[in-house]
C-alpha cells in the first residue's frame, strides 16, 4: 500500500475506529463525531500532501518501486537527514506548528527502533515463551512503513502518588502491568498517560524512560504495539477544544484539536509478535537512548518548533503591520525577542545535522548536544511567545466580534469601528482571532502547558543534560590553563 491518501486514512479510521469516550459517550465514528471530525480531516490533509505533485518528492521517497513517507526513511547520509528535516517542516507548516503529534513524530521513533532492533534481542524471558523481540521490532517498522500508519503512544503512569513506586499504589494495576503470559500473548491491565492524538490506527507503548523499581525485573517494564480498537482497550479523552465554531472564529482549535487521553487496559491481550520487551527494567529505561530513537524524535520536534516559532513571528509582525505600531522601539524589541528565539532554534537544527554521525546500526543520527539544548531551551522560553502576542495585540485580542456578528445587524458598525490603520475590520479580526487562539483560548492555554512539559519535567531534563553532556574537555582546558607558566619561556620567575 505504501504512502496513502487522505481518503484512505479516513476510510481506515471509519472501518476500525479507536475506542474513544468523550463527554461520557462512545465515539462511534471519529470521522463524523463533532469533537473529532475536523481533526480527522486535518490529518487526512497531511496524507494528501504526500500526493501533491509539487511536494511528492519532498514528503516521500522511493524504494523497490513503492513510495513511502519521508519520515520513515532510514537516513544514511547528512543529506538524507536534511531531506527528512525539510519534510518535517513542510508538514508542520500546514498546522503552523500547532499539531504536536503529527504522524511523523512516532514514525521517527519506529524507524530508529526498527533499525536498532538488536537492542531488544538482549531481553530474555524465563519460561516456555521465547519471543523474537528483535525480529518483532524490525517487522513492526516495516509494517508501519508499508501501511503508512498513524500512531499514538502513551508513556507515563497515572499521576496518583509520585512518592511511591507503581507496585506500592493501592492497586498494583493502577499503573499498566503484566497480568499473565499465555500461549497467544501477554495480558495487560492498568492505565497509561498521556495518549495525544488518540484518533490513530495503533498505540505504541514504549518503556517509560523513568521507570523506578526496586528490582531489575518488573511487571511494569514493557514495549509493544496494538491496534487502537483492540478488545479491552479504551481511551478516555479530555474535554474537547473544538466546540463547533467557524474556522474564522477558532482558526486553530477548529482544525487541530488533536485531543489527549489516558488509556485504559482491561485485560488486553497483546500477541507475542507485537511485543518488543518485557520485565527488564534496565533495558526499558535505556531503550530510547540506546536505539537513538530519542534523537530522531527530538529532531522532528525541533523542526516542528521552528515552524511554530515562525508562525508566532508572522502573526506578531502582521499585528504590527495592521495597527501601524512598528515605529515604537518597545514594539520592535518585542518582535526582536521572537526573532532571537527563532534563530536559536534554526541554528540548533542546523548544528544537529552538521554534527550528525552514523550510529552502531548504520543510521545517520543527528548530534545530541544541539538537540538536548533545544529540548531544554524551548520549554523554558515558550511561555514568552503567547505573552508577546498579548502585549502586541493588547485589547484587540479581547474585543473580537465573531463572524456571525460581522454578518449581523451591527456589521456596518463593526466594519467602521474595528478597522485597523492598514487592514479592514474583517482582515483585522481574522488575524486577531488567530492570535487569540494561539495565546489565550483554551486551545492556546493547553499549548502553553503542553510545551512546558513536552519533553518531560524541566528539572529532570536539566539533570539528564548534566549527566550525559561531556564536560571533560572544558575542565581539562581550564586545568591546563591554570598549570601553564605565567612567564614566557626563558624568563626566570623572579625577573
Amino acid at each position: 500500500m505504501a504512502a496513502i491518501t487522505g481518503q484512505q486514512f479516513l476510510d481506515r479510521l471509519r472501518k476500525n475506529p479507536p475506542t474513544l469516550y468523550i463527554d461520557g459517550q462512545r465515539v462511534e465514528d471519529p470521522t463524523t463525531h463533532p469533537a473529532t471530525r475536523n481533526m480527522a480531516h486535518s490529518l487526512a490533509g497531511l496524507y494528501d500532501l504526500q500526493h501533491d505533485p509539487a511536494l511528492r518528492d519532498k514528503l516521500t521517497y522511493e524504494e523497490g518501486g513503492e513510495r513511502y513517507p519521508m519520515s520513515l526513511m532510514v537516513p544514511r547520509t547528512k543529506e538524507d537527514l536534511a531531506r527528512i528535516g525539510e519534510a518535517h517542516r513542510i508538514r508542520a507548516n500546514s498546522s503552523l506548528g500547532f499539531l504536536g503529534r503529527a504522524p511523523d513524530y512516532m514514525n521517527a521513533n519506529v524507524m530508529a527502533a526498527g533499525m536498532g532492533a538488536e537492542y531488544f534481542a538482549r531481553c530474555e524471558v524465563e519460561g516456555d515463551h521465547q519471543p523474537d523481540f528483535a525480529g518483532n521490532m524490525r517487522r513492526y517498522y516495516e509494517y508501519v512503513r508499508d501501511h503508512d500508519l498513524c500512531l499514538t503512544h502513551a508513556l507515563t503512569n497515572p499521576q496518583v502518588n509520585r512518592a511511591k513506586l507503581a507496585s506500592e499504589l493501592p492497586d498494583p494495576y493502577i499503573a499498566l502491568g503484566i497480568v499473565e503470559e499465555r500461549d497467544d500473548g501477554v495480558v495487560l491491565r492498568g492505565a497509561r498517560m498521556m495518549a495525544t492524538l488518540p484518533i490513530a490506527d495503533e498505540l505504541l507503548v514504549f518503556p517509560s524512560t523513568v521507570l523506578k523499581e526496586n528490582a531489575d525485573k518488573s511487571r511494569y517494564a514493557m514495549g509493544f504495539a496494538i491496534p487502537t480498537n483492540a478488545p479491552g482497550l479504551s481511551f478516555q479523552c479530555r474535554e474537547p477544544f473544538d466546540v463547533g465554531r467557524d474556522p474564522e472564529d477558532h482558526p486553530l482549535s477548529s482544525r487541530f484539536d488533536e485531543q489527549d487521553a489516558f488509556v485504559i487496559f482491561d485485560d488486553v491481550l497483546v500477541p507475542w509478535e507485537r511485543v518488543f520487551l518485557l520485565y527488564d527494567v534496565n533495558l526499558a529505561n535505556g531503550a530510547y537512548a540506546a536505539t537513538d530513537a530519542v534523537l530522531h524524535m527530538a529532531y522532528q520536534v525541533v523542526n516542528l518548533k521552528v515552524a511554530k516559532t515562525e508562525a508566532f513571528l508572522g502573526t506578531a509582525q502582521s499585528i504590527v503591520n495592521a495597527i501601524g505600531s512598528g515605529g515604537f522601539q518597545h514594539v520592535q524589541s518585542k518582535v526582536a525577542e521572537i526573532i532571537i528565539m527563532l534563530e536559536i532554534m534554526k541554528a540548533l537544527e542546523v548544528a544537529a545535522v552538521a554534527g550528525a554521525t552514523v550510529n552502531e546500526y548504520g543510521v545517520m543520527t543527528p548530534a545530541r548536544g544541539p538537540l538536548d539544548a533545544a529540548r531544554n531551551y524551548y520549554p523554558a522560553v515558550y511561555a514568552r511567545l503567547p505573552e508577546l502576542l498579548q502585549l502586541l495585540g493588547a485589547s484587540g485580542i479581547i474585543m473580537m466580534p465573531s463572524k456571525a456578528d460581522r454578518e449581523g445587524p451591527l456589521g456596518p458598525q463593526i466594519q467602521k469601528y474595528l478597522q485597523a490603520g492598514n487592514a479592514s475590520a474583517e482582515d483585522r479580526l481574522k488575524l486577531f482571532r488567530l492570535a487569540w487562539d494561539m495565546s489565550m483560548s483554551s486551545f492556546g492555554g493547553r499549548q502553553s502547558l503542553y510545551e512546558k512539559f513536552f519533553f518531560g519535567d524541566p528539572v529532570r531534563m536539566h539533570s539528564a543534560l548534566y549527566e550525559v553532556y561531556d564536560k571533560g574537555p572544558y575542565v581539562e582546558r581550564i586545568r591546563a590553563f591554570l598549570n601553564r607558566s605565567a612567564k614566557p619561556e626563558g624568563v626566570a620567575a623572579d625577573d
